[in-house]
């Protein structure tokens, strides 16, 4: 990010403590937090007009990036499923470079900031080289994504992922070899290494690490017990849990326990912990994720695409659990239809309405998100991140509307600015330093797919 944060804003309307005010003027330290709110407040020489309705910017709390490359590419393979769809993904894993990952992050990243999302939780798994072999500098793959989020202005948490098995009892197959280490000790080492390159290297509040445990299938049992016993517990935990049946069959066929509770016996299941996912959960995995605090990221436009099923969201909160939201493979990147596929997915479970609020949405889209990361939440309150968005209330999508209703009308077309830190960063789809994100995802996907054409992975193609 270039430049300094704006020192004030006048709001037209704004979500302040849950609801929208008119006239809300905010100032911003030098550090990109709001330093003061007044509601009610006539517009000052040297403020910044946002007109529409601002709110809290969105907090991506789970990402794959090169996942994007999927999008309108795996509709055409009649009856098929999450693991037919998955065999795609791994010739997308197959054929990025640092190089190429950076580029592509970047008009992902960008992708997201236009949208509304300021900050994202990047469940990061390509590390090596598609023969397992690790480059020259051991974080190239991190260090791509990490320029990638500064050029975009997005806040990276860079979740290092272990994933040491292809299933229970089964090797990585070589599609996914370039994901793994060599046994938990090397990624604990590799996890170590990467923490202090980029303590020295980046800004914490730009780029961040973190960790996460692929899948109970992709890291064995008797590696859960090193973790636990190993992982620092100053950084935060993300698992993909339960996304599918068959995941849960395979776990307590090997185990004796379903995945929750098998990340429970090893005392993983905590309020550290962001469990991506959780479709097909137990009356007990419910009880004990909601007993621990954990956080839940459902990713409602991609559990839809993906035919994952509908996640027991009010079950999970109403047990104890907090509900954060995130894009996952990118079939649509819009806080709004996520805040809005939360609320449609209970509808849809229950025959009835009204299970999420307009402000319990609010507070799944961005401070969950950021509880996710170990990140400050943005919003407008003395102290908080000066991250917002604003919305336009009367387009055709949104006109009519309630403005603290906007949740259930508005879509990432209506998102008219975007200030991260301060900064505006977005304006009517663009990316104030970066352009048109449409255009730097054509040119991206095109490399990458040039790549794949050129030098195929033999067991990805």
């Amino acid at each position: 990010m270039t430049g300094g944060p704006a020192s004030s804003f006048w709001c037209e309307r704004a979500w302040v403590g849950g609801a929208v005010v008119d006239q809300v003027r905010v100032e911003v330290d030098d550090a990109g937090l709001v330093a003061a709110v007044e509601t009610g407040a006539a517009r000052r020489a040297g403020d910044v007009e946002l007109g529409g309705v601002t709110f809290p910017a969105a907090s991506n709390a789970h990402s794959h990036a090169f996942h994007r490359i999927l999008r309108g590419r795996t509709h055409n393979m009649g009856v098929g499923s999450f693991w037919t769809w998955r065999e795609q993904m791994y010739a997308a894993a197959g054929a990025l470079t640092p190089e190429l990952y950076e580029e592509l992050a970047t008009a992902v990243f960008a992708e997201m900031v236009v949208a509304g999302w300021t900050s994202v939780a990047e469940f990061h798994y390509v590390h090596h080289q598609p023969d397992g072999q690790a480059y020259d500098d051991a974080h190239a793959m991190e260090r791509a994504l990490a320029r990638a989020a500064i050029a975009a202005g997005i806040r990276l948490t860079l979740l290092d992922t272990c994933y040491l098995a292809g299933g229970f009892d089964a090797p990585l197959s070589a599609e996914q070899t370039r994901f793994g280490d060599s046994d938990v000790h090397a990624w604990l080492s590799r996890l170590a290494s990467l923490r202090e390159a980029f303590a020295a290297d980046f800004d914490p509040s730009q780029v961040s690490i973190g960790a996460a445990l692929h899948s109970v299938r992709g890291v064995p049992e008797a590696d859960l017990a090193v973790i636990a016993n190993d992982l620092p517990q100053d950084i935060p935990l993300h698992v993909h849990l339960s996304e599918q049946p068959a995941e849960n069959e395979a776990c307590v066929q090997a185990t004796g326990l379903t995945p929750t509770m098998l990340l429970h016996k090893y005392g993983l299941i905590s309020n550290r912990l962001s469990a991506v996912h959780a479709t097909h959960l137990t009356d007990e995995d419910i009880r004990v994720l909601g007993a621990a605090g954990a956080t839940v990221v459902m990713c409602p436009t991609t559990e839809a695409d993906l035919a994952d099923g509908i996640g027991p969201a009010a079950r999970l909160r109403a047990a104890g659990a907090t509900i954060a939201l995130g894009t996952d493979q990118h079939a649509v990147v819009d806080p709004w239809l996520e805040m809005r596929g939360l609320e449609h997915g209970e509808r849809l479970g229950s025959g009835e309405r009204g299970h999420f609020t307009p402000a319990d949405l609010h507070h799944a889209a961005s401070d969950a998100g950021s509880h996710a990361q170990f990140r400050e939440a943005p919003g407008l309150a003395v102290g908080m991140v000066c991250d917002l968005m604003t919305v336009e209330p009367a387009s055709i999508r949104t006109a009519g509307s309630r403005a603290g209703q906007l949740a259930l009308s508005a879509t990432a077309q209506d998102v008219k600015n975007v200030i991260v830190g301060g900064r505006i960063l977005a304006h009517n789809e663009q990316h104030t330093e970066l352009g048109d994100p449409g255009a730097l995802l054509v040119e991206a996907i095109a490399a990458v797919d040039n790549a794949a054409t050129k030098t195929p992975q033999e067991g990805t193609r």
